[in-house]
């Protein structure tokens, strides 16, 4: 019998030792990674270069990583690997402060970890316009702002702040977005108000409508404040995440209540400097035409003719005259593409404002 036990045991130790010795050929590859980004440092800072993050380089990375990607963990956690190896050995090179809108627990926050990894110290504002004034003053490296979700669209603040801001958009991140029921207590029939973003309660329309029936909603800046109101009185509840409620020490009364399961919002980081092409781009523009028939036509036929793929038209009131509208477009490709740049020359002259609003890697990380 004891024969028997240890012929089960030694397969299980054999393993193990596998993993021990795995695991420190691990640990000696990334302190040789980690010297590498050292070295790059330092031959940068010979030359006069202070630009240590490049946002394509470390998307080539990521994508690389996708498509040699044969074993048992998936791509995207993978890559999530790797992201925060590449982010321990930036911070060798650069401290980064990342910008994001708080408090902390925020969807931008989680946003702003997923892209930059968690060696940046994240910095909470109250609003997203401060965001862009972070980044413009030099108070942050890059700010992270939400644009768009699946469900409900644009988010118009965000994108109004592009019509004047110098900013370039350098990067972007989707975060799938699960919505939880949260509160000090468990009781849900005890719930009198409710705090969360006007987008969240939208997002959970059909839930709430099922099941708060007659309680106040009220709206505040962000999820995090949402859950940081409710963990301050005893019959009220929040519309948040899992790591808001974490900070809060709140209840998870019910989760996963947003009405579509995909629901997925879109970010952007914001610098000061151009991204150079990844091989993978997008290129985000801000134009406007005249008010007569066919204008809109003229301004983007050129996409067509030279075999630019849109993937978003939006349009917004420009806030300058009557009646007077600014549309967003993305299209597929780096703004340093030839065929882009001759449908942009064309494009340009047809417009009344034209902006590019940056060229950037597409989000690896879905």
């Amino acid at each position: 019998m004891v024969e028997k036990k240890e012929a089960k045991i030694n397969p299980l130790n054999d393993v193990r030792q596998r993993i021990d010795s795995i695991d420190g050929e691990i640990e000696k590859l990334i302190s040789e990674r980690a010297q590498c980004a050292l070295d790059v440092a330092t031959i940068k800072r010979t030359a006069g270069e202070f630009n240590f993050y490049r946002p394509e380089r470390e998307a080539q990375v990521l994508q690389k990583m996708k498509e040699r990607n044969s074993g048992v963990l998936s791509d995207d956690e993978m890559a999530r690997l790797f992201r925060e190896i590449m982010s321990a050995c930036l911070a060798l090179e650069q401290s980064l402060k990342i910008a994001y809108l708080g408090p902390e627990g925020t969807y931008t926050q989680s946003a702003a970890l997923k892209h930059f990894g968690h060696s940046v110290t994240t910095n909470p504002v109250s609003a997203i316009d401060e965001i862009f004034r972070e980044v413009e003053s030099g108070a942050a490296d890059f700010g992270v702002v939400p644009v768009e979700n699946s469900t409900e669209g644009m988010v118009n603040q965000s994108m109004d702040l592009f019509i004047h801001s110098p900013l370039i958009i350098c990067g972007e991140v989707q975060l799938r977005i699960h919505h939880h029921f949260l509160s000090r207590v468990s009781d849900i029939k005890s719930i009198k108000r409710i705090y969360s973003h006007q987008q969240s309660f939208a997002q959970c329309r059909e839930w709430l409508n099922s099941n708060m029936v007659g309680v106040s909603r009220i709206t505040v800046n962000s999820n995090a404040e949402a859950a940081r109101c409710a963990s301050e009185e005893n019959d009220a509840a929040a519309i948040a995440g899992e790591t808001a409620g974490e900070i809060y020490r709140l209840q998870s009364i019910a989760k996963n209540i947003e009405d579509d399961p995909q629901n997925t919002t879109r970010f952007l980081v914001v610098g000061k400097d151009k991204t150079a092409a990844s091989g993978k781009d997008k290129t985000s523009l801000m134009l406007s035409s005249q008010n007569q028939p066919g204008a809109l036509y003229s301004l983007l036929e050129p996409f067509r003719r030279f075999g630019v793929s849109m993937t978003r038209v939006e349009s917004r009131p420009a806030r300058q005259g009557m009646w007077e509208y600014v549309f967003f477009v993305d299209i597929d490709g780096h703004v340093d593409d030839k065929n882009i740049q001759k449908a942009l020359a064309e494009v340009k002259n047809a417009s009344t404002m034209f902006k590019v609003l940056g060229s950037y890697p597409r989000a690896v990380i879905a």
